[in-house]
């Protein structure tokens, strides 16, 4: 059961400051969430379904029943509040959230409705990383999403993550189109994440210009938001486990990427 603060004001949701994360599944988001989420004033989401809302509010312009009464100014005014109506009844101060919004599309799409400039941070890792990431958990994990289809091998495998529409594809065009936006976006390398934790988390905050609490880097916890977890079930136990200590692991899953995957792929480095 969600776990909202019944002592907080109106007044706290008006100074409510909401900033954005992008980034490839299996690039280091839980334990990027795991680590902000220490602060009781900042809150770091998982996958976030606003801009989904945003977009499905946005398609409502072509159908038929729009357009035959086209009132704008009124579905713009619904499209404007979403992400203020969303985490209006949220105790955090400051909201990280967690989508693409980096995207061509997105990118034109919050330009115009969310109304101010916002800042993005924007975790960087190898695509051959995210596939051997995704190898050994659905090698490991026989409840994992990509062993639901009828798919025969791991180049099959690997090939729908990195399709169109698959897990992975969205969330690299977000990355690739954020480069366009250096004074937007703040850029981490997962090894960087891993490796000079303190360093990277307190860079974080600069960026985002809200003050620094003292995180501890041991016995991390999985992810709680407002009294809410990932029901791993949908997409496979242990998708969004993390381990409780930060450590950087070797993955022998990177020399089994089949040939034709790493051909295709391989050069997308960051």
């Amino acid at each position: 059961m969600q776990n909202w603060n019944s002592t907080k004001t109106q007044s706290d949701n008006r100074v409510k400051k909401l900033f954005f994360l992008v980034a490839m599944p299996r690039s280091g988001n839980t334990l990027f969430a795991s680590i902000m989420n220490q602060n009781p004033n900042l809150v770091c989401t998982a996958n976030s379904v606003t801009l989904e809302i945003m977009k499905d509010l946005f398609l409502l312009k072509q159908t038929d029943v729009f357009l035959n009464y086209p009132d704008h100014q009124s579905l713009d005014n619904v499209l404007d509040s979403v992400y203020v109506n969303y985490y209006k009844d949220w105790p955090q101060k400051y909201i990280i959230d967690r989508g693409p919004v980096m995207t061509k599309g997105n990118f034109a799409l919050m330009q115009k409705h969310f109304k101010k400039p916002f800042k993005c941070v924007v975790l960087l890792r190898d695509v051959m990383d995210v596939l051997a990431s995704y190898m050994k958990w659905y090698t490991e994990e026989p409840t994992a999403f990509p062993n639901r289809y009828n798919l025969k091998n791991d180049e099959e495998k690997l090939s729908k993550l990195m399709n169109k529409n698959g897990a992975v594809a969205k969330d690299l065009d977000a990355i690739k189109n954020a480069f366009n936006y250096p004074e937007l976006c703040h850029f981490i390398k997962y090894d960087d994440l891993v490796q000079n934790t303190e360093q990277e988390i307190r860079k974080v905050y600069n960026f985002l210009n809200i003050p620094y609490y003292p995180h501890q880097f041991q016995n991390l916890q999985q992810i709680n938001i407002n009294g809410l977890g990932y029901n791993d079930g949908v997409v496979g136990k242990n998708m969004h486990t993390i381990r409780n200590e930060i450590k950087k692991e070797y993955n022998p899953y990177i020399e089994k990427i089949p040939q034709r995957i790493r051909e295709k792929y391989e050069h997308i480095k960051f």
